[in-house]
Protein backbone atom coordinates (compact mmCIF):
# COMPACT_ATOMS: atom_id res chain seq x y z
CA UNK A 1 0.00 0.00 0.00
CA UNK A 2 2.76 2.43 0.93
CA UNK A 3 4.80 1.62 -2.17
CA UNK A 4 1.77 2.14 -4.42
CA UNK A 5 1.05 5.44 -2.71
CA UNK A 6 4.63 6.59 -3.33
CA UNK A 7 4.42 5.63 -7.02
CA UNK A 8 1.15 7.44 -7.62
CA UNK A 9 2.22 10.53 -5.69
CA UNK A 10 5.51 10.67 -7.58
CA UNK A 11 3.68 10.28 -10.89
CA UNK A 12 1.28 13.10 -10.07
CA UNK A 13 4.13 15.41 -9.10
CA UNK A 14 6.06 14.39 -12.22
CA UNK A 15 3.23 15.26 -14.61
CA UNK A 16 2.87 18.73 -13.11
CA UNK A 17 6.59 19.49 -12.80
CA UNK A 18 7.45 17.93 -16.17
CA UNK A 19 4.74 19.97 -17.89
CA UNK A 20 5.98 23.14 -16.21
CA UNK A 21 9.55 22.38 -17.32
CA UNK A 22 8.42 21.77 -20.89
CA UNK A 23 6.69 25.14 -20.94
CA UNK A 24 9.66 26.97 -19.45
CA UNK A 25 12.05 25.35 -21.90
CA UNK A 26 10.19 27.00 -24.77
CA UNK A 27 11.22 30.40 -23.40
CA UNK A 28 14.48 29.68 -21.55
CA UNK A 29 16.71 27.11 -23.23
CA UNK A 30 15.15 26.29 -26.60
CA UNK A 31 15.78 29.73 -28.21
CA UNK A 32 19.43 29.52 -27.15
CA UNK A 33 19.84 26.02 -28.58
CA UNK A 34 18.19 26.97 -31.87
CA UNK A 35 20.41 30.05 -32.19
CA UNK A 36 23.51 27.96 -31.46
CA UNK A 37 22.50 25.44 -34.13
CA UNK A 38 22.34 28.26 -36.67
CA UNK A 39 25.89 29.34 -35.85
CA UNK A 40 27.01 25.72 -35.73
CA UNK A 41 26.29 25.57 -39.45
CA UNK A 42 28.83 28.37 -39.96
CA UNK A 43 31.60 26.47 -38.21
CA UNK A 44 34.64 25.94 -40.40
CA UNK A 45 36.12 22.50 -41.06
CA UNK A 46 38.09 21.09 -38.09
CA UNK A 47 41.80 20.59 -38.21
CA UNK A 48 43.05 17.32 -39.77
CA UNK A 49 43.06 14.36 -37.39
CA UNK A 50 45.38 11.36 -37.40
CA UNK A 51 44.50 8.54 -39.75
CA UNK A 52 43.63 6.06 -36.99
CA UNK A 53 41.33 8.57 -35.27
CA UNK A 54 39.63 9.31 -38.56
CA UNK A 55 39.12 5.59 -39.16
CA UNK A 56 37.60 5.11 -35.72
CA UNK A 57 35.25 8.05 -36.21
CA UNK A 58 34.21 6.77 -39.64
CA UNK A 59 33.54 3.29 -38.24
CA UNK A 60 31.47 4.73 -35.40
CA UNK A 61 29.47 6.89 -37.81
CA UNK A 62 28.89 3.94 -40.12
CA UNK A 63 27.75 1.74 -37.22
CA UNK A 64 25.40 4.24 -35.61
CA UNK A 65 24.68 6.99 -38.10
CA UNK A 66 22.36 5.02 -40.34
CA UNK A 67 20.21 3.85 -37.44
CA UNK A 68 20.06 7.25 -35.76
CA UNK A 69 16.55 8.63 -35.34
CA UNK A 70 15.33 11.94 -34.13
CA UNK A 71 11.81 13.35 -33.92
CA UNK A 72 10.73 15.88 -36.50
CA UNK A 73 10.40 19.52 -35.54
CA UNK A 74 7.11 20.74 -34.20
CA UNK A 75 4.51 18.66 -32.41
CA UNK A 76 6.47 15.40 -32.47
CA UNK A 77 9.60 16.92 -30.95
CA UNK A 78 7.59 18.81 -28.33
CA UNK A 79 5.65 15.67 -27.40
CA UNK A 80 8.78 13.56 -26.90
CA UNK A 81 10.40 16.39 -24.96
CA UNK A 82 7.39 16.43 -22.65
CA UNK A 83 7.61 12.64 -22.20
CA UNK A 84 11.32 12.90 -21.37
CA UNK A 85 10.70 15.71 -18.89
CA UNK A 86 7.91 13.77 -17.15
CA UNK A 87 10.01 10.60 -16.91
CA UNK A 88 12.94 12.57 -15.49
CA UNK A 89 10.65 14.33 -13.02
CA UNK A 90 9.12 10.99 -12.04
CA UNK A 91 12.49 9.47 -11.14
CA UNK A 92 13.50 12.54 -9.13
CA UNK A 93 10.09 12.82 -7.41
CA UNK A 94 10.25 9.16 -6.43
CA UNK A 95 13.73 9.71 -5.00
CA UNK A 96 12.56 12.81 -3.13
CA UNK A 97 9.54 11.07 -1.59
CA UNK A 98 11.52 7.95 -0.71
CA UNK A 99 14.17 9.98 1.13
CA UNK A 100 11.47 11.99 2.89
CA UNK A 101 9.66 8.80 3.87
CA UNK A 102 12.81 7.19 5.23
CA UNK A 103 13.66 10.32 7.23
CA UNK A 104 10.12 10.67 8.63
CA UNK A 105 9.96 6.96 9.51
CA UNK A 106 13.25 7.05 11.40
CA UNK A 107 12.94 10.50 12.97
CA UNK A 108 9.18 10.76 13.41
CA UNK A 109 7.15 13.85 12.55
CA UNK A 110 9.45 16.31 14.27
CA UNK A 111 10.30 17.92 10.92
CA UNK A 112 7.48 19.50 8.94
CA UNK A 113 6.87 18.12 5.46
CA UNK A 114 7.57 21.47 3.74
CA UNK A 115 10.86 22.01 5.54
CA UNK A 116 11.89 18.41 4.94
CA UNK A 117 10.93 18.49 1.25
CA UNK A 118 12.82 21.74 0.60
CA UNK A 119 15.89 20.39 2.40
CA UNK A 120 15.90 17.18 0.33
CA UNK A 121 15.25 19.16 -2.86
CA UNK A 122 18.14 21.49 -2.04
CA UNK A 123 20.42 18.48 -1.54
CA UNK A 124 19.24 17.08 -4.87
CA UNK A 125 19.92 20.36 -6.66
CA UNK A 126 23.36 20.63 -5.10
CA UNK A 127 24.30 17.05 -5.91
CA UNK A 128 22.77 16.62 -9.37
CA UNK A 129 23.22 20.08 -10.85
CA UNK A 130 25.26 22.70 -9.02
CA UNK A 131 28.31 20.67 -8.06
CA UNK A 132 28.80 18.91 -11.42
CA UNK A 133 28.12 22.14 -13.35
CA UNK A 134 30.91 23.97 -11.52
CA UNK A 135 33.40 21.70 -13.27
CA UNK A 136 31.43 20.80 -16.40
CA UNK A 137 29.03 23.63 -17.24
CA UNK A 138 26.27 23.05 -19.78
CA UNK A 139 27.44 23.50 -23.38
CA UNK A 140 25.66 24.69 -26.48
CA UNK A 141 25.85 22.77 -29.78
CA UNK A 142 29.05 23.29 -31.73
CA UNK A 143 31.44 23.62 -28.79
CA UNK A 144 34.40 21.33 -28.41
CA UNK A 145 34.64 19.30 -25.19
CA UNK A 146 36.74 16.62 -23.54
CA UNK A 147 36.15 12.93 -24.23
CA UNK A 148 32.65 11.79 -23.31
CA UNK A 149 33.79 8.92 -21.09
CA UNK A 150 36.04 11.19 -19.02
CA UNK A 151 33.26 13.74 -18.57
CA UNK A 152 30.76 11.06 -17.53
CA UNK A 153 33.20 9.63 -14.99
CA UNK A 154 33.92 13.02 -13.43
CA UNK A 155 30.21 13.92 -13.38
CA UNK A 156 29.46 10.70 -11.51
CA UNK A 157 32.28 11.40 -9.05
CA UNK A 158 30.94 14.90 -8.38
CA UNK A 159 27.38 13.64 -7.87
CA UNK A 160 28.41 10.82 -5.52
CA UNK A 161 30.71 13.05 -3.46
CA UNK A 162 28.09 15.80 -3.13
CA UNK A 163 25.41 13.26 -2.21
CA UNK A 164 27.65 11.68 0.42
CA UNK A 165 28.48 15.12 1.81
CA UNK A 166 24.78 15.98 2.18
CA UNK A 167 24.08 12.60 3.79
CA UNK A 168 27.00 13.02 6.22
CA UNK A 169 25.76 16.41 7.36
CA UNK A 170 22.10 15.36 7.62
CA UNK A 171 22.51 11.98 9.28
CA UNK A 172 25.42 12.68 11.60
CA UNK A 173 25.57 14.65 14.82
CA UNK A 174 29.30 14.76 15.53
CA UNK A 175 31.26 17.90 14.79
CA UNK A 176 33.67 16.03 12.52
CA UNK A 177 30.92 15.59 9.91
CA UNK A 178 31.57 19.13 8.66
CA UNK A 179 35.24 18.68 7.67
CA UNK A 180 34.40 15.26 6.20
CA UNK A 181 31.64 16.85 4.11
CA UNK A 182 34.02 19.60 3.03
CA UNK A 183 36.61 17.05 1.96
CA UNK A 184 34.01 15.12 -0.01
CA UNK A 185 32.90 18.28 -1.78
CA UNK A 186 36.50 19.20 -2.62
CA UNK A 187 37.49 15.75 -3.88
CA UNK A 188 36.12 16.09 -7.45
CA UNK A 189 37.96 19.39 -7.91
CA UNK A 190 41.14 17.95 -6.44
CA UNK A 191 40.90 15.26 -9.12
CA UNK A 192 40.03 17.93 -11.67
CA UNK A 193 37.28 18.03 -14.26
CA UNK A 194 38.34 16.89 -17.74
CA UNK A 195 38.79 19.79 -20.12
CA UNK A 196 39.16 19.99 -23.87
CA UNK A 197 42.66 21.38 -23.51
CA UNK A 198 42.25 23.82 -26.38
CA UNK A 199 39.87 26.40 -27.72
CA UNK A 200 36.30 25.28 -27.11
CA UNK A 201 35.14 27.60 -29.90
CA UNK A 202 37.65 26.45 -32.49
CA UNK A 203 36.23 26.78 -35.98
CA UNK A 204 34.28 29.93 -35.18
CA UNK A 205 35.52 33.37 -36.11
CA UNK A 206 34.37 36.96 -36.12
CA UNK A 207 30.74 37.64 -35.23
CA UNK A 208 29.89 33.93 -34.99
CA UNK A 209 32.56 33.42 -32.34
CA UNK A 210 31.35 36.39 -30.29
CA UNK A 211 27.75 35.22 -30.52
CA UNK A 212 28.65 31.65 -29.52
CA UNK A 213 30.49 32.94 -26.45
CA UNK A 214 27.44 35.01 -25.52
CA UNK A 215 25.11 32.05 -26.06
CA UNK A 216 27.36 29.87 -23.89
CA UNK A 217 27.03 32.28 -20.96
CA UNK A 218 23.28 32.63 -21.48
CA UNK A 219 22.85 28.86 -21.62
CA UNK A 220 24.71 28.38 -18.33
CA UNK A 221 22.37 30.76 -16.51
CA UNK A 222 19.29 29.45 -18.30
CA UNK A 223 20.04 25.85 -17.31
CA UNK A 224 20.78 26.98 -13.75
CA UNK A 225 17.42 28.71 -13.56
CA UNK A 226 15.66 25.71 -15.09
CA UNK A 227 17.27 23.38 -12.55
CA UNK A 228 16.36 25.68 -9.66
CA UNK A 229 12.74 25.87 -10.79
CA UNK A 230 12.66 22.10 -11.30
CA UNK A 231 13.85 21.25 -7.79
CA UNK A 232 11.80 24.03 -6.20
CA UNK A 233 8.69 22.66 -7.90
CA UNK A 234 9.54 19.14 -6.75
CA UNK A 235 10.04 20.37 -3.20
CA UNK A 236 6.80 22.36 -2.99
CA UNK A 237 4.59 19.76 -4.68
CA UNK A 238 6.38 16.91 -2.94
CA UNK A 239 5.69 18.51 0.45
CA UNK A 240 2.00 18.83 -0.39
CA UNK A 241 1.47 15.24 -1.53
CA UNK A 242 3.72 13.82 1.18
CA UNK A 243 1.84 15.56 3.96
CA UNK A 244 -1.55 14.67 2.47
CA UNK A 245 -1.12 11.06 1.30
CA UNK A 246 2.19 9.56 2.46
CA UNK A 247 2.78 10.80 5.99
CA UNK A 248 -0.54 9.41 7.38
CA UNK A 249 0.44 5.94 6.16
CA UNK A 250 3.88 6.27 7.73
CA UNK A 251 2.29 7.32 11.02
CA UNK A 252 0.11 4.21 10.91
CA UNK A 253 3.12 1.99 10.26
CA UNK A 254 5.05 3.65 13.09
CA UNK A 255 2.21 3.19 15.58
CA UNK A 256 1.65 -0.42 14.51
CA UNK A 257 5.31 -1.39 14.83
CA UNK A 258 5.50 -1.39 18.67
CA UNK A 259 2.22 -3.33 18.93
CA UNK A 260 3.50 -5.93 16.50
Amino acid sequence: MLFQRLIWCALGVAVLVGSLQSGLQQFQTLPILLAAEVFEGQKSEPAPVPAHAHAEAAAHEHAHGAEAWEPSDGLERNAWTWVANVLHAFSMALLLLAVMGLWAYRRGSRTGSLRLALAVAAAGWLSLHLWPSLGLPAEVPGMEAAALGARQGWWLLAVVCAGLACTTVAAGSQVWRWPVAGLLLALPFIVGAPQHGGDALVGFSGAARAQMALLEAQFFWATTWMSLSFWAGLGLLGAAVFGRWVQPLLAGHSSAAPAA
